[in-house]
């Protein structure tokens, strides 16, 4: 009897944990996380040069998946020093004061095929928005390739302000773009 209370036991405790999504180690060599935004009648692009994810995620368990990203706003690079100085400058992200952006998603769905969407939230200078990241996986074994764009309006996060608050000559909508390879861990 006592051997079975053991094995009763046992089975419960394991039926109680919960399911946890596969863990995914981002190549940040291959991998490349920006934006792009209307400047002056031209694209303005620009990339950060630092970042990390931490993403546990299952497409057939996605109400256990989460994905958190913290972007060093320093990083960001056009390859206009003049401009990218004023980018990060205090009518800009401000990174003197505010240098992380935080991007989390705790919410996915699966829309067909290989299409998904994530819903989070993203904060940057201390403004917090939903956000939701439309992406493409495609999963190779145990590598995975994740393409996705976000749109975000950047006064919305007070990025912009001053005389950069106004759509000219920088419009307000931005596009952020995630083009991210990963291998499954542990």
């Amino acid at each position: 009897m006592r051997y079975s209370s053991i094995a009763v036991a046992a089975l419960l405790a394991l039926s109680a944990t919960p399911a946890l999504a596969a863990h995914w180690n981002v190549d940040y060599g291959k991998s490349k996380l920006g934006f792009r935004v209307q400047w002056g009648g031209e694209p303005f692009v620009a990339s950060f040069k630092s970042w990390k994810a931490d993403i546990e995620f299952d497409p057939a368990d996605l109400s256990h998946s989460h994905v958190d990203v913290t972007i060093d706003l320093a990083s960001e690079a056009s390859g206009d020093v003049v401009t990218d100085s004023g980018v990060k400058g205090d009518q800009g992200f401000y990174v003197a004061h505010f240098p992380k952006a935080v991007f989390h998603a705790a919410s996915f769905t699966h829309k067909s095929g290989n299409d998904y969407v994530a819903n989070g939230t993203l904060s940057i200078k201390g403004v917090s928005r939903n956000v939701t990241l439309p992406f493409a996986l495609t999963l190779a074994g145990n590598t995975a390739h994740v393409v996705g764009q976000a749109q975000v309006i950047r006064t919305d996060f007070d990025v912009g302000t001053g005389d950069w608050a106004k759509a000219d000559p920088v419009a307000h909508e931005v596009t952020v773009n995630v083009d991210l390879t990963a291998t499954k861990g542990n």
